[in-house]
């Protein structure tokens, strides 16, 4: 049962969306939210049906602020660090459609996810260091290799806020769009993704994430190469887009 207030699960066809939803508090995320976001994760997961998995807030002000501060001094443990490095390994791609600003953690939830849809006058902040909390590794890690070094030590040694046109330019935003241009957007990334061969897709989601991280296996990746090449899924691909190639040739 979801409650008011918790982050929410829908889950329509090929598409599945989590919602936080307290957009008074800025969409804030609470400790005991997180049990419920791993159950949201396996859920998605288990549904043979989803595709992709799009990450939003309620409202069009903030997407997340991430924990609040008493919830920092008092109940901050490993469990959303957990969280995240599970959401960034999700076996398919995932969404971020950020309907406002975020703050703090919030913007390590964005970067784990694969696509981060952002909307005009929006802003990120990482107060981290303001605060005197020390990040953790996971964190650390995705703002260096998703970011590069030198805007990982703008954000995390300055704790100045950045402007939406500026997360555009540094690479966290995929796109910038117009407020009411988000959902329509977001539909188009999803029913591009639907059109994909879902097992490639999460194949070359794992290696991309790997090689961003340094990690490269070549040996793995020329065997995942090879299986795709001989599977029945491209051959009947291979030929609907040569029968489709001829019927518009006529």
């Amino acid at each position: 049962m979801i409650h008011e207030g918790f982050p929410h699960l829908e889950i329509e066809g090929p598409r599945a969306c989590i919602r936080f939803c307290r957009p008074v508090e800025h969409n804030r995320i609470d400790p005991s939210d997180l049990a419920i976001l791993k159950e949201h994760l396996q859920r998605v997961i288990a549904d043979a049906n989803v595709r992709v998995l799009v990450i939003t807030g309620a409202g069009n002000k903030t997407f997340s602020s991430g924990y609040t501060i008493q919830a920092i001094r008092e109940q901050l443990d490993d469990r959303f660090e957990s969280f995240l490095d599970t959401l960034e390994s999700l076996p398919l791609p995932v969404i971020c459609a950020l309907n406002g600003s975020a703050y703090g953690g919030a913007i390590d939830l964005a970067l784990c996810c694969d696509f981060r849809i952002g909307v005009n006058a929006s802003r990120m902040l990482m107060p981290a260091s303001k605060f005197g909390l020390h990040y953790y590794p996971g964190g650390i890690r995705r703002y260096v290799t998703r970011l590069g070094l030198s805007v990982a030590k703008k954000l995390f040694l300055t704790a100045q806020p950045v402007e939406a046109e500026e997360m555009l330019r540094i690479g966290f935003l995929t796109e910038l769009v117009e407020p009411g241009r988000l959902h329509a957007v977001v539909s188009q990334y999803v029913a591009a993704i639907v059109e994909c061969e879902p097992k490639v897709l999460s194949s070359m989601k794992h290696f991309l994430n790997q090689a961003a991280d340094g990690e490269i296996d070549l040996d793995a990746q020329r065997s995942a190469y090879e299986h795709f090449l001989t599977s029945d899924e491209l051959g009947r691909r291979l030929s609907a887009f040569s029968r489709a190639g001829r019927d518009s040739a006529k």
